[in-house]
């Protein structure tokens, strides 16, 4: 398996994981993550835990293209290598992009996306 595609993994994991930090700090809080109604849960968020999980949502809005794109390069034998450091800097971009949105960085936070989306464009360009 190419490192690319571990990248596919890792960008499929990392929305689920920045969907859990919330969740985590609502053991302490009066509000706790309920399993059984957890839209209901999310929608009763604010501050930095509904910032969190509008990043998991927009974490699964950025997959298509970029598993599109590494697939089609890869289909294509593009340069690997090149394909690899590529897919390597959206997984990187993706995590930067969460730490900003949680920050409420919001014209940061939409640079950083147009970079992920750029990367992905890249890679698709390789194909």
């Amino acid at each position: 398996m190419t490192l690319a595609n571990w990248c596919i993994a890792a960008a499929c994991i990392l929305p689920m994981a920045v969907a859990l930090t919330p969740k985590v700090a609502s053991v302490k809080s009066r509000d706790r993550y309920d399993n059984a109604a957890p839209r209901e849960w999310a929608g009763r968020q604010d501050g930095w835990a509904k910032r969190a999980i509008a990043a998991h949502q927009n974490g699964f809005e950025a997959l298509p293209l970029f598993i599109a794109a590494v697939i089609l390069a890869q289909q294509a034998h593009a340069n690997q290598d090149r394909i690899d450091i590529l897919a390597m800097t959206f997984v990187l971009i993706r995590v930067i992009y969460s730490i900003i949105y949680i920050s409420n960085l919001a014209t940061l936070r939409t640079v950083v996306w147009f970079a992920g989306i750029g990367v992905s464009l890249a890679i698709l360009a390789q194909a």
